[in-house]
């Protein structure tokens, strides 16, 4: 039987020249960056060459882009470490309801130690009121972070125009775009943000490496002591193999994107048609128009969700119920409890599809074939 892996927006799979490319560096590049002999000048060379891949790929500089084991670590540098730089201007933080636990809980440590942070509500799409994030708005507000895409249900925020409204305060702007980064381009300049999560694995890079992008003049406290890396922003001799890797996943991300996200809409129409045709209950969390392309969260009436995760395991096909840091628990995912309350039926129910490399038409036929006879099974028992 063939597994099908629909779960790339838990982490996605290396693609093979990424890790070709690691394992080139692994095996002849050795040396310490901090070194100055060749062997160390030849890693820096491999690190400075990445990094100004990784700036360009979102209109930044070089000394922009501080590189961290992902997008956890970046979210809490981001967060945590413009409370402590700039306390002294405010104590008030805003987030909104249904970002990604990297920023809920690092906030919520942060209440632990006297800082004000405001949750902001969302409607039944997932998206917030800009009116809310302007009544919000403080004369001690310091950071307003908001994801760029859910990593459950897709939406998309409106960052632009959250960007406008951040204009007339002096707070920065922090955006988790793990989700939407190798997806769609991003330019940090255009959008106005002012500081960026992104990781690695979601894009077929490996697995501990990101990087966090902060506007040349905001110093964030740093989060690790030690050596003098990243310009003495993240001590800690640097992951030289990783960095290659991840540089080689963005070059190919940038070179097929649009592709993709015709592809990815393609396997989302493909998927509800076919349910549809089958004569399958659903209901769509979130929207189709303001989403990622590669993320579909559907609720079935009548299933419940670790029953249904259960059935499509054992028929090969690999999906989710939201957030992979949640998975075995049975605590109900935050995103949909805050898109529709805590006694709606869809928080017991709902399914994430997410797509990536190596997905096929195919693949997908056979997902929502599995799928309807899953439902049809359970709603029937």
């Amino acid at each position: 039987m063939e597994r099908i892996y629909v779960d790339h927006a838990a982490t996605s799979p290396v693609n093979p020249k990424v890790a070709e490319k690691m394992l080139e560096v692994m095996t002849n590049t050795f040396g310490n960056p901090s070194s100055i002999h060749s062997f160390g000048r030849e890693a820096r060379r491999i690190m400075d060459e990445s990094r100004e891949v990784l700036a360009k790929s979102i209109g930044a500089k070089p000394n922009e882009i501080i590189i961290t084991s992902g997008g956890t670590e970046a979210d809490n540098y981001a967060i945590v470490g413009i409370a402590e730089a700039y306390q002294h201007k405010g104590k008030h933080i805003i987030t909104t309801q249904i970002e990604h636990h990297a920023v809920l809980h690092t906030c919520q440590q942060l209440e632990k130690r006297g800082f004000e942070v405001t949750y902001l509500p969302v409607d039944s799409t997932g998206i917030i009121s800009l009116a809310d994030l302007k009544k919000a708005l403080r004369d001690d507000t310091i950071l307003v972070s908001i994801m760029f895409g859910n990593n459950e249900v897709g939406t998309i925020q409106p960052i632009a125009e959250i960007s406008d409204i951040m204009k007339n305060s002096s707070a920065f702007f922090h955006t988790d775009a793990v989700q939407a980064f190798g997806i769609y381009s991003i330019n940090v300049n255009e959008l106005g943000i002012d500081m960026m999560s992104v990781s690695a694995h979601k894009l077929n890079g490996p697995k501990g490496i990101g990087f966090l992008y902060v506007r040349e003049g905001i110093s964030p406290t740093p989060r690790l002591f030690g050596g003098e890396q990243e310009r003495k922003r993240r001590a800690g001799t640097e992951n030289v193999a990783g960095i290659a890797g991840f540089k080689e996943a963005v070059l190919i991300a940038q070179k097929d994107m649009e592709d993709k996200q015709k592809q990815y809409k393609l396997f989302k129409s493909m998927l509800l048609n076919r349910l549809t045709e089958l004569e399958v209950s659903y209901e769509l969390n979130g929207s189709l128009e303001i989403s990622l392309p590669h993320v579909l969260n559907l609720s079935f009436p009548g299933t419940d969700v670790e029953a249904m995760l259960v059935n499509l395991d054992l028929a090969g096909v690999a999906a989710s119920s939201g957030s992979a840091c949640t998975a075995g628990s049975i605590d109900p995912s935050h995103v949909l409890v805050a898109m529709f309350g805590k006694e709606s039926e869809r928080i017991r129910n709902s399914i994430r599809f997410s797509f990536g490399l190596y997905n096929t038409e195919e693949q997908i036929s056979r997902v929502a074939n599995e799928t309807a006879k899953i439902v049809k099974r359970l709603t029937r028992n």
